[in-house]
């Protein structure tokens, strides 16, 4: 597997990383424990070396997955997770944003013990808290820095104005936003924002939670448990008319002797040399697909290529950011 820094940091990891959340939460019922972690150790035995969970994936469950599954490996991987949200501990209902100080070092306290481990690799507050300063938040990640409890900084779903903020205060290693070809939004402010600082970038869902993969069913609608369920962007009308860019990377896919999702984190990969997209998934044969991806190589022309084509498809519906029931 080959290796990227994220941004100017020292941090190396895979170049494509394992997003944990599916793993647990979120897509219909929980797949089994021990099946995940096992999907787990294949990931590692593969290479990769970076892997994403959150507190609120779960909530918890996630985290303790990953903790149990990489405790054999701990030194060989890195391990980001989120804070920033208020959940129930009993309840373990989500009750809208915390990133207060004091919040963030009980949630991290809390990630530590979950994840086994007594350091998190790369800490990012999970969504902007409008109640607390981007200094605040970043201050009291410092300190968990200063006192080997976080390894590095990171920033999810922001803006460049609280980047720009928060790295200030405390260089900024990773910037977690969606991107993907249906999610492009970040092209205008946040990646040139990042190329400046020297951040790095983790597209989440970089395959447009499953739909450019083209397996993903427009007749077939979700279970109340998957999230998609209440994404505008997964309406049956929505779906059929984004099945062009499908169309698209199954065109390119056959130029390439590849698949269309390895088509879409390849495009992704070509973009920035410290781009690291974290493809998530309950299946090995997948797992294996989204790897293979790192060896599908683009020339300018083939990007050219691709950019002018996706210009022309007009994504329908917005997209989703997990928050719509708890807003």
């Amino acid at each position: 597997m080959q290796k990227r820094i994220l941004g100017n940091s020292e941090l190396e990891v895979s170049a494509l990383g394992l997003g944990c959340m599916g793993m647990s939460a979120n897509y219909g019922p929980a797949p089994d424990k021990q099946e995940m972690i096992s999907l787990l150790h294949a990931a590692v035995d593969r290479g990769v070396t970076f892997f994403d969970t959150a507190e609120v994936y779960g909530p918890f469950v996630n985290e303790e997955l990953v903790g149990e599954g990489l405790a054999p490996v701990r030194d060989q991987v890195v391990i980001a997770t989120k804070f920033g949200f208020n959940i129930d501990p009993t309840t373990r209902e989500r009750r809208g944003f915390d990133s207060r100080p004091e919040h963030i070092r009980a949630a991290c306290e809390a990630s530590l013990k979950r994840l086994r481990t007594d350091r998190i690799d790369l800490f990012y507050q999970h969504r902007v808290d409008p109640n607390v300063p981007a200094e605040d938040v970043a201050g009291a990640v410092k300190d968990l820095i200063a006192e080997g409890k976080v390894r590095h900084f990171g920033l999810s779903e922001v803006g460049a104005a609280t980047i720009r903020r928060a790295h200030a205060v405390q260089p900024v290693v990773a910037v977690q936003n969606e991107y993907s070809l249906w999610a492009r939004d970040v092209e205008a402010e946040v990646l040139p924002a990042c190329e400046e600082l020297g951040i790095g970038f983790v597209p989440w869902s970089p395959l447009g939670q499953g739909f450019l993969t083209g397996k993903v069913d427009a007749k077939a609608g979700f279970d109340d448990s998957d999230i998609r369920s209440w994404f505008p962007r997964f309406t049956p009308e929505a779906m059929r008319a984004n099945q062009a860019l499908v169309d698209l990377l199954d065109r390119i896919a056959g130029q390439k002797h590849a698949t269309a999702a390895q088509i879409a984190l390849a495009w992704l990969l070509a973009k920035k040399p410290w781009i690291v997209p974290i493809p998530g998934t309950r299946q090995l044969h997948r797992l294996e697909e989204n790897l293979a991806s790192a060896n599908v190589v683009f020339t300018a022309d083939d990007m050219h290529e691709i950019e002018t084509a996706a210009a022309k498809i007009e994504v329908r519906g917005a997209r989703g950011t997990g928050n719509e029931r708890h807003a």
